[in-house]
């Protein structure tokens, strides 16, 4: 069965997380379920003012206030232990303050999920061990195979990448991303006089054609969704033998450059498989330790099965995701019902 455009693959397992909000908040009570009756979730969030804007839309808020969440700002000048009692804590900041503040408050109080681990967060903005978990997987089955471009991290010293290059086998043209991955630029280098004017640390990753089409993969717990985005062109060999210099790209992908309804090559345009995503997906939830991220996954042009993983994002932006504001809101609530039940379970 073919995973079609924009379908929400589902599963039935796993306890998962959840979302932000900016909410005036009444009296809130403490989290239980009951038959007929259903109390709080209260989900207190930690993020950036651009994060805000993007993710606690007017529909999201509202759909969760209706299902019984409710979204509470986390005052960064105040001891977080001396605030709410919160269920889930949900962030997207950056700093070692920050990580230990976090480190300190699950050991602290074991019974709030924090989404996610500060430790596993780090890993994702490192290009250097971004994609480690992926080549590890050494993915195969009936569906295709999932792998990572060759790549070759370079720290200092632009002078001495032809020579990196030329010994790690990689192969022209080469993707330069920023080592840290806290932006979307990319560069794309043509020809070997070209990478002395890269600027490290950076990773290069060897270019695939794959029809200048990506998949961006959100995972939200057990929930997949898949959307099309355009990317960059294929480049043939008669263009890479006619073509110099470093071509700059401030993001490749976004959601203005949709791909879902374009008149597409149907081997293009075929989404990935439904039993590969699955697979996948749980592989990777548990190899990161992530419940929030998204792929961005390529198919090999002129390959049907034949799939790379290029770059992985922790918390994106989820507010591009069609249906969102359900799938969110559902995730909250199958894991604060999954948390009620094995609290209830261990009480005598």
């Amino acid at each position: 069965m073919r995973l079609m455009q924009e379908e929400v693959i589902g599963y039935e397992s796993e306890e998962e997380t959840e979302m932000e909000s900016s909410s005036s908040c009444g009296s809130i009570g403490e989290l239980g379920f009951q038959e007929n009756s259903m109390k709080v979730v209260v989900v207190g969030y930690a993020l950036t003012s651009k994060k805000i804007k993007s993710f606690l839309q007017p529909k999201l808020e509202g759909l969760a206030r209706n299902k019984g969440i409710f979204f509470v700002a986390i005052d960064q000048t105040r001891p977080l232990s001396d605030q709410g009692p919160f269920d889930i804590v949900l962030h997207k900041l950056s700093g070692k303050e920050w990580q230990q503040i976090l480190e300190d408050y699950r050991l602290t109080h074991p019974e709030v999920t924090v989404l996610d681990p500060p430790g596993a967060i780090q890993n994702l903005y490192n290009r250097q061990s971004m994609l480690q978990d992926v080549a590890d997987l050494d993915f195969s089955d009936a569906y295709g195979t999932v792998g990572v471009p060759k790549q070759l991290v370079i720290e200092k010293d632009p002078s001495s990448i032809p020579d990196a290059v030329k010994k790690a086998g990689l192969s022209l043209p080469l993707v330069a991303k920023p080592l840290v991955a806290k932006s979307h630029e990319l560069s794309l280098a043509y020809d070997e006089y070209s990478l002395q004017k890269l600027e490290p640390p950076l990773v290069l990753q060897e270019f695939v054609n794959h029809g200048g089409v990506l998949f961006k993969v959100y995972i939200v717990g057990d929930a997949i969704k898949v959307v099309r985005r355009f990317s960059l062109p294929d480049v043939s060999k008669r263009e890479l033998s006619r073509s110099f210099g470093v071509f700059r790209f401030p993001r490749v992908s976004s959601a203005a450059q949709s791909a879902d309804d374009a008149d597409l090559d149907p081997c293009i345009a075929e989404l990935p498989p439904r039993a590969l995503l699955e697979r996948l997906a749980r592989e990777l939830r548990r190899r990161l330790g992530l419940h929030l991220f998204n792929l961005d996954m390529i198919r090999e042009h002129g390959t049907r099965d034949r799939f790379y993983v290029i770059d992985i994002n922790y918390f994106p932006g989820y507010g591009k995701m069609p249906e969102y504001e359900h799938i969110f809101t559902d995730f909250l609530l199958n894991l604060a019902k999954s948390k009620y039940k094995k609290r209830s379970a261990n009480l005598p």
